[in-house]
């Protein structure tokens, strides 16, 4: 079984993840961009294989969803809603060699002040296909 392990910017929240993560996908949604300032890529694991140590807060960001994020230094590092566990790739402490960006979603709602040129498959909402049957935003 792979074991990943990650936290925020000060390291008063870290977490570990028992068992595979998603492949990375892009979330362009404006949620995403105005928690991070740009787009979020994130990975997941289903709720029951991560462990978190210190305390996020959460904020409910729909009815379905919560982001979580560090109250010390501010680091975005989850997305969460019952049963599912979105993580910013950029948390991780180390990234695995098959960890890859897979996709892009909401891309409809992307700023205009870049242009996604990688060639992934993209999405102008949800995809689930493309997200692999979960979505970070």
């Amino acid at each position: 079984m792979s074991t990943a392990t990650g936290s925020c910017l000060c390291g008063a929240i870290r977490y570990r993840v028992d068992g595979p993560l998603r492949p990375v996908v892009a979330c362009h949604c404006s949620q995403c961009r105005k928690t991070t300032g740009h787009h979020v890529a994130a990975t997941s694991a289903p709720a029951d294989c991560v462990t978190i140590e210190g305390e996020p807060r959460w904020y409910r960001s729909s009815d379905s969803a919560e982001r979580g994020f560090c109250p010390t230094c501010g680091s975005n590092l989850f997305w969460r809603r019952p049963g599912h566990l979105s993580i910013w790739a950029g948390t991780l402490d180390t990234h695995p060699d098959d960890l890859k960006l897979a996709s892009h979603i909401f891309c409809a709602d992307k700023g205009r002040y870049y242009e996604i040129a990688d060639g992934l498959p993209q999405a102008a909402q949800d995809d689930p296909a493309l997200a692999l049957a979960t979505r970070p935003g």
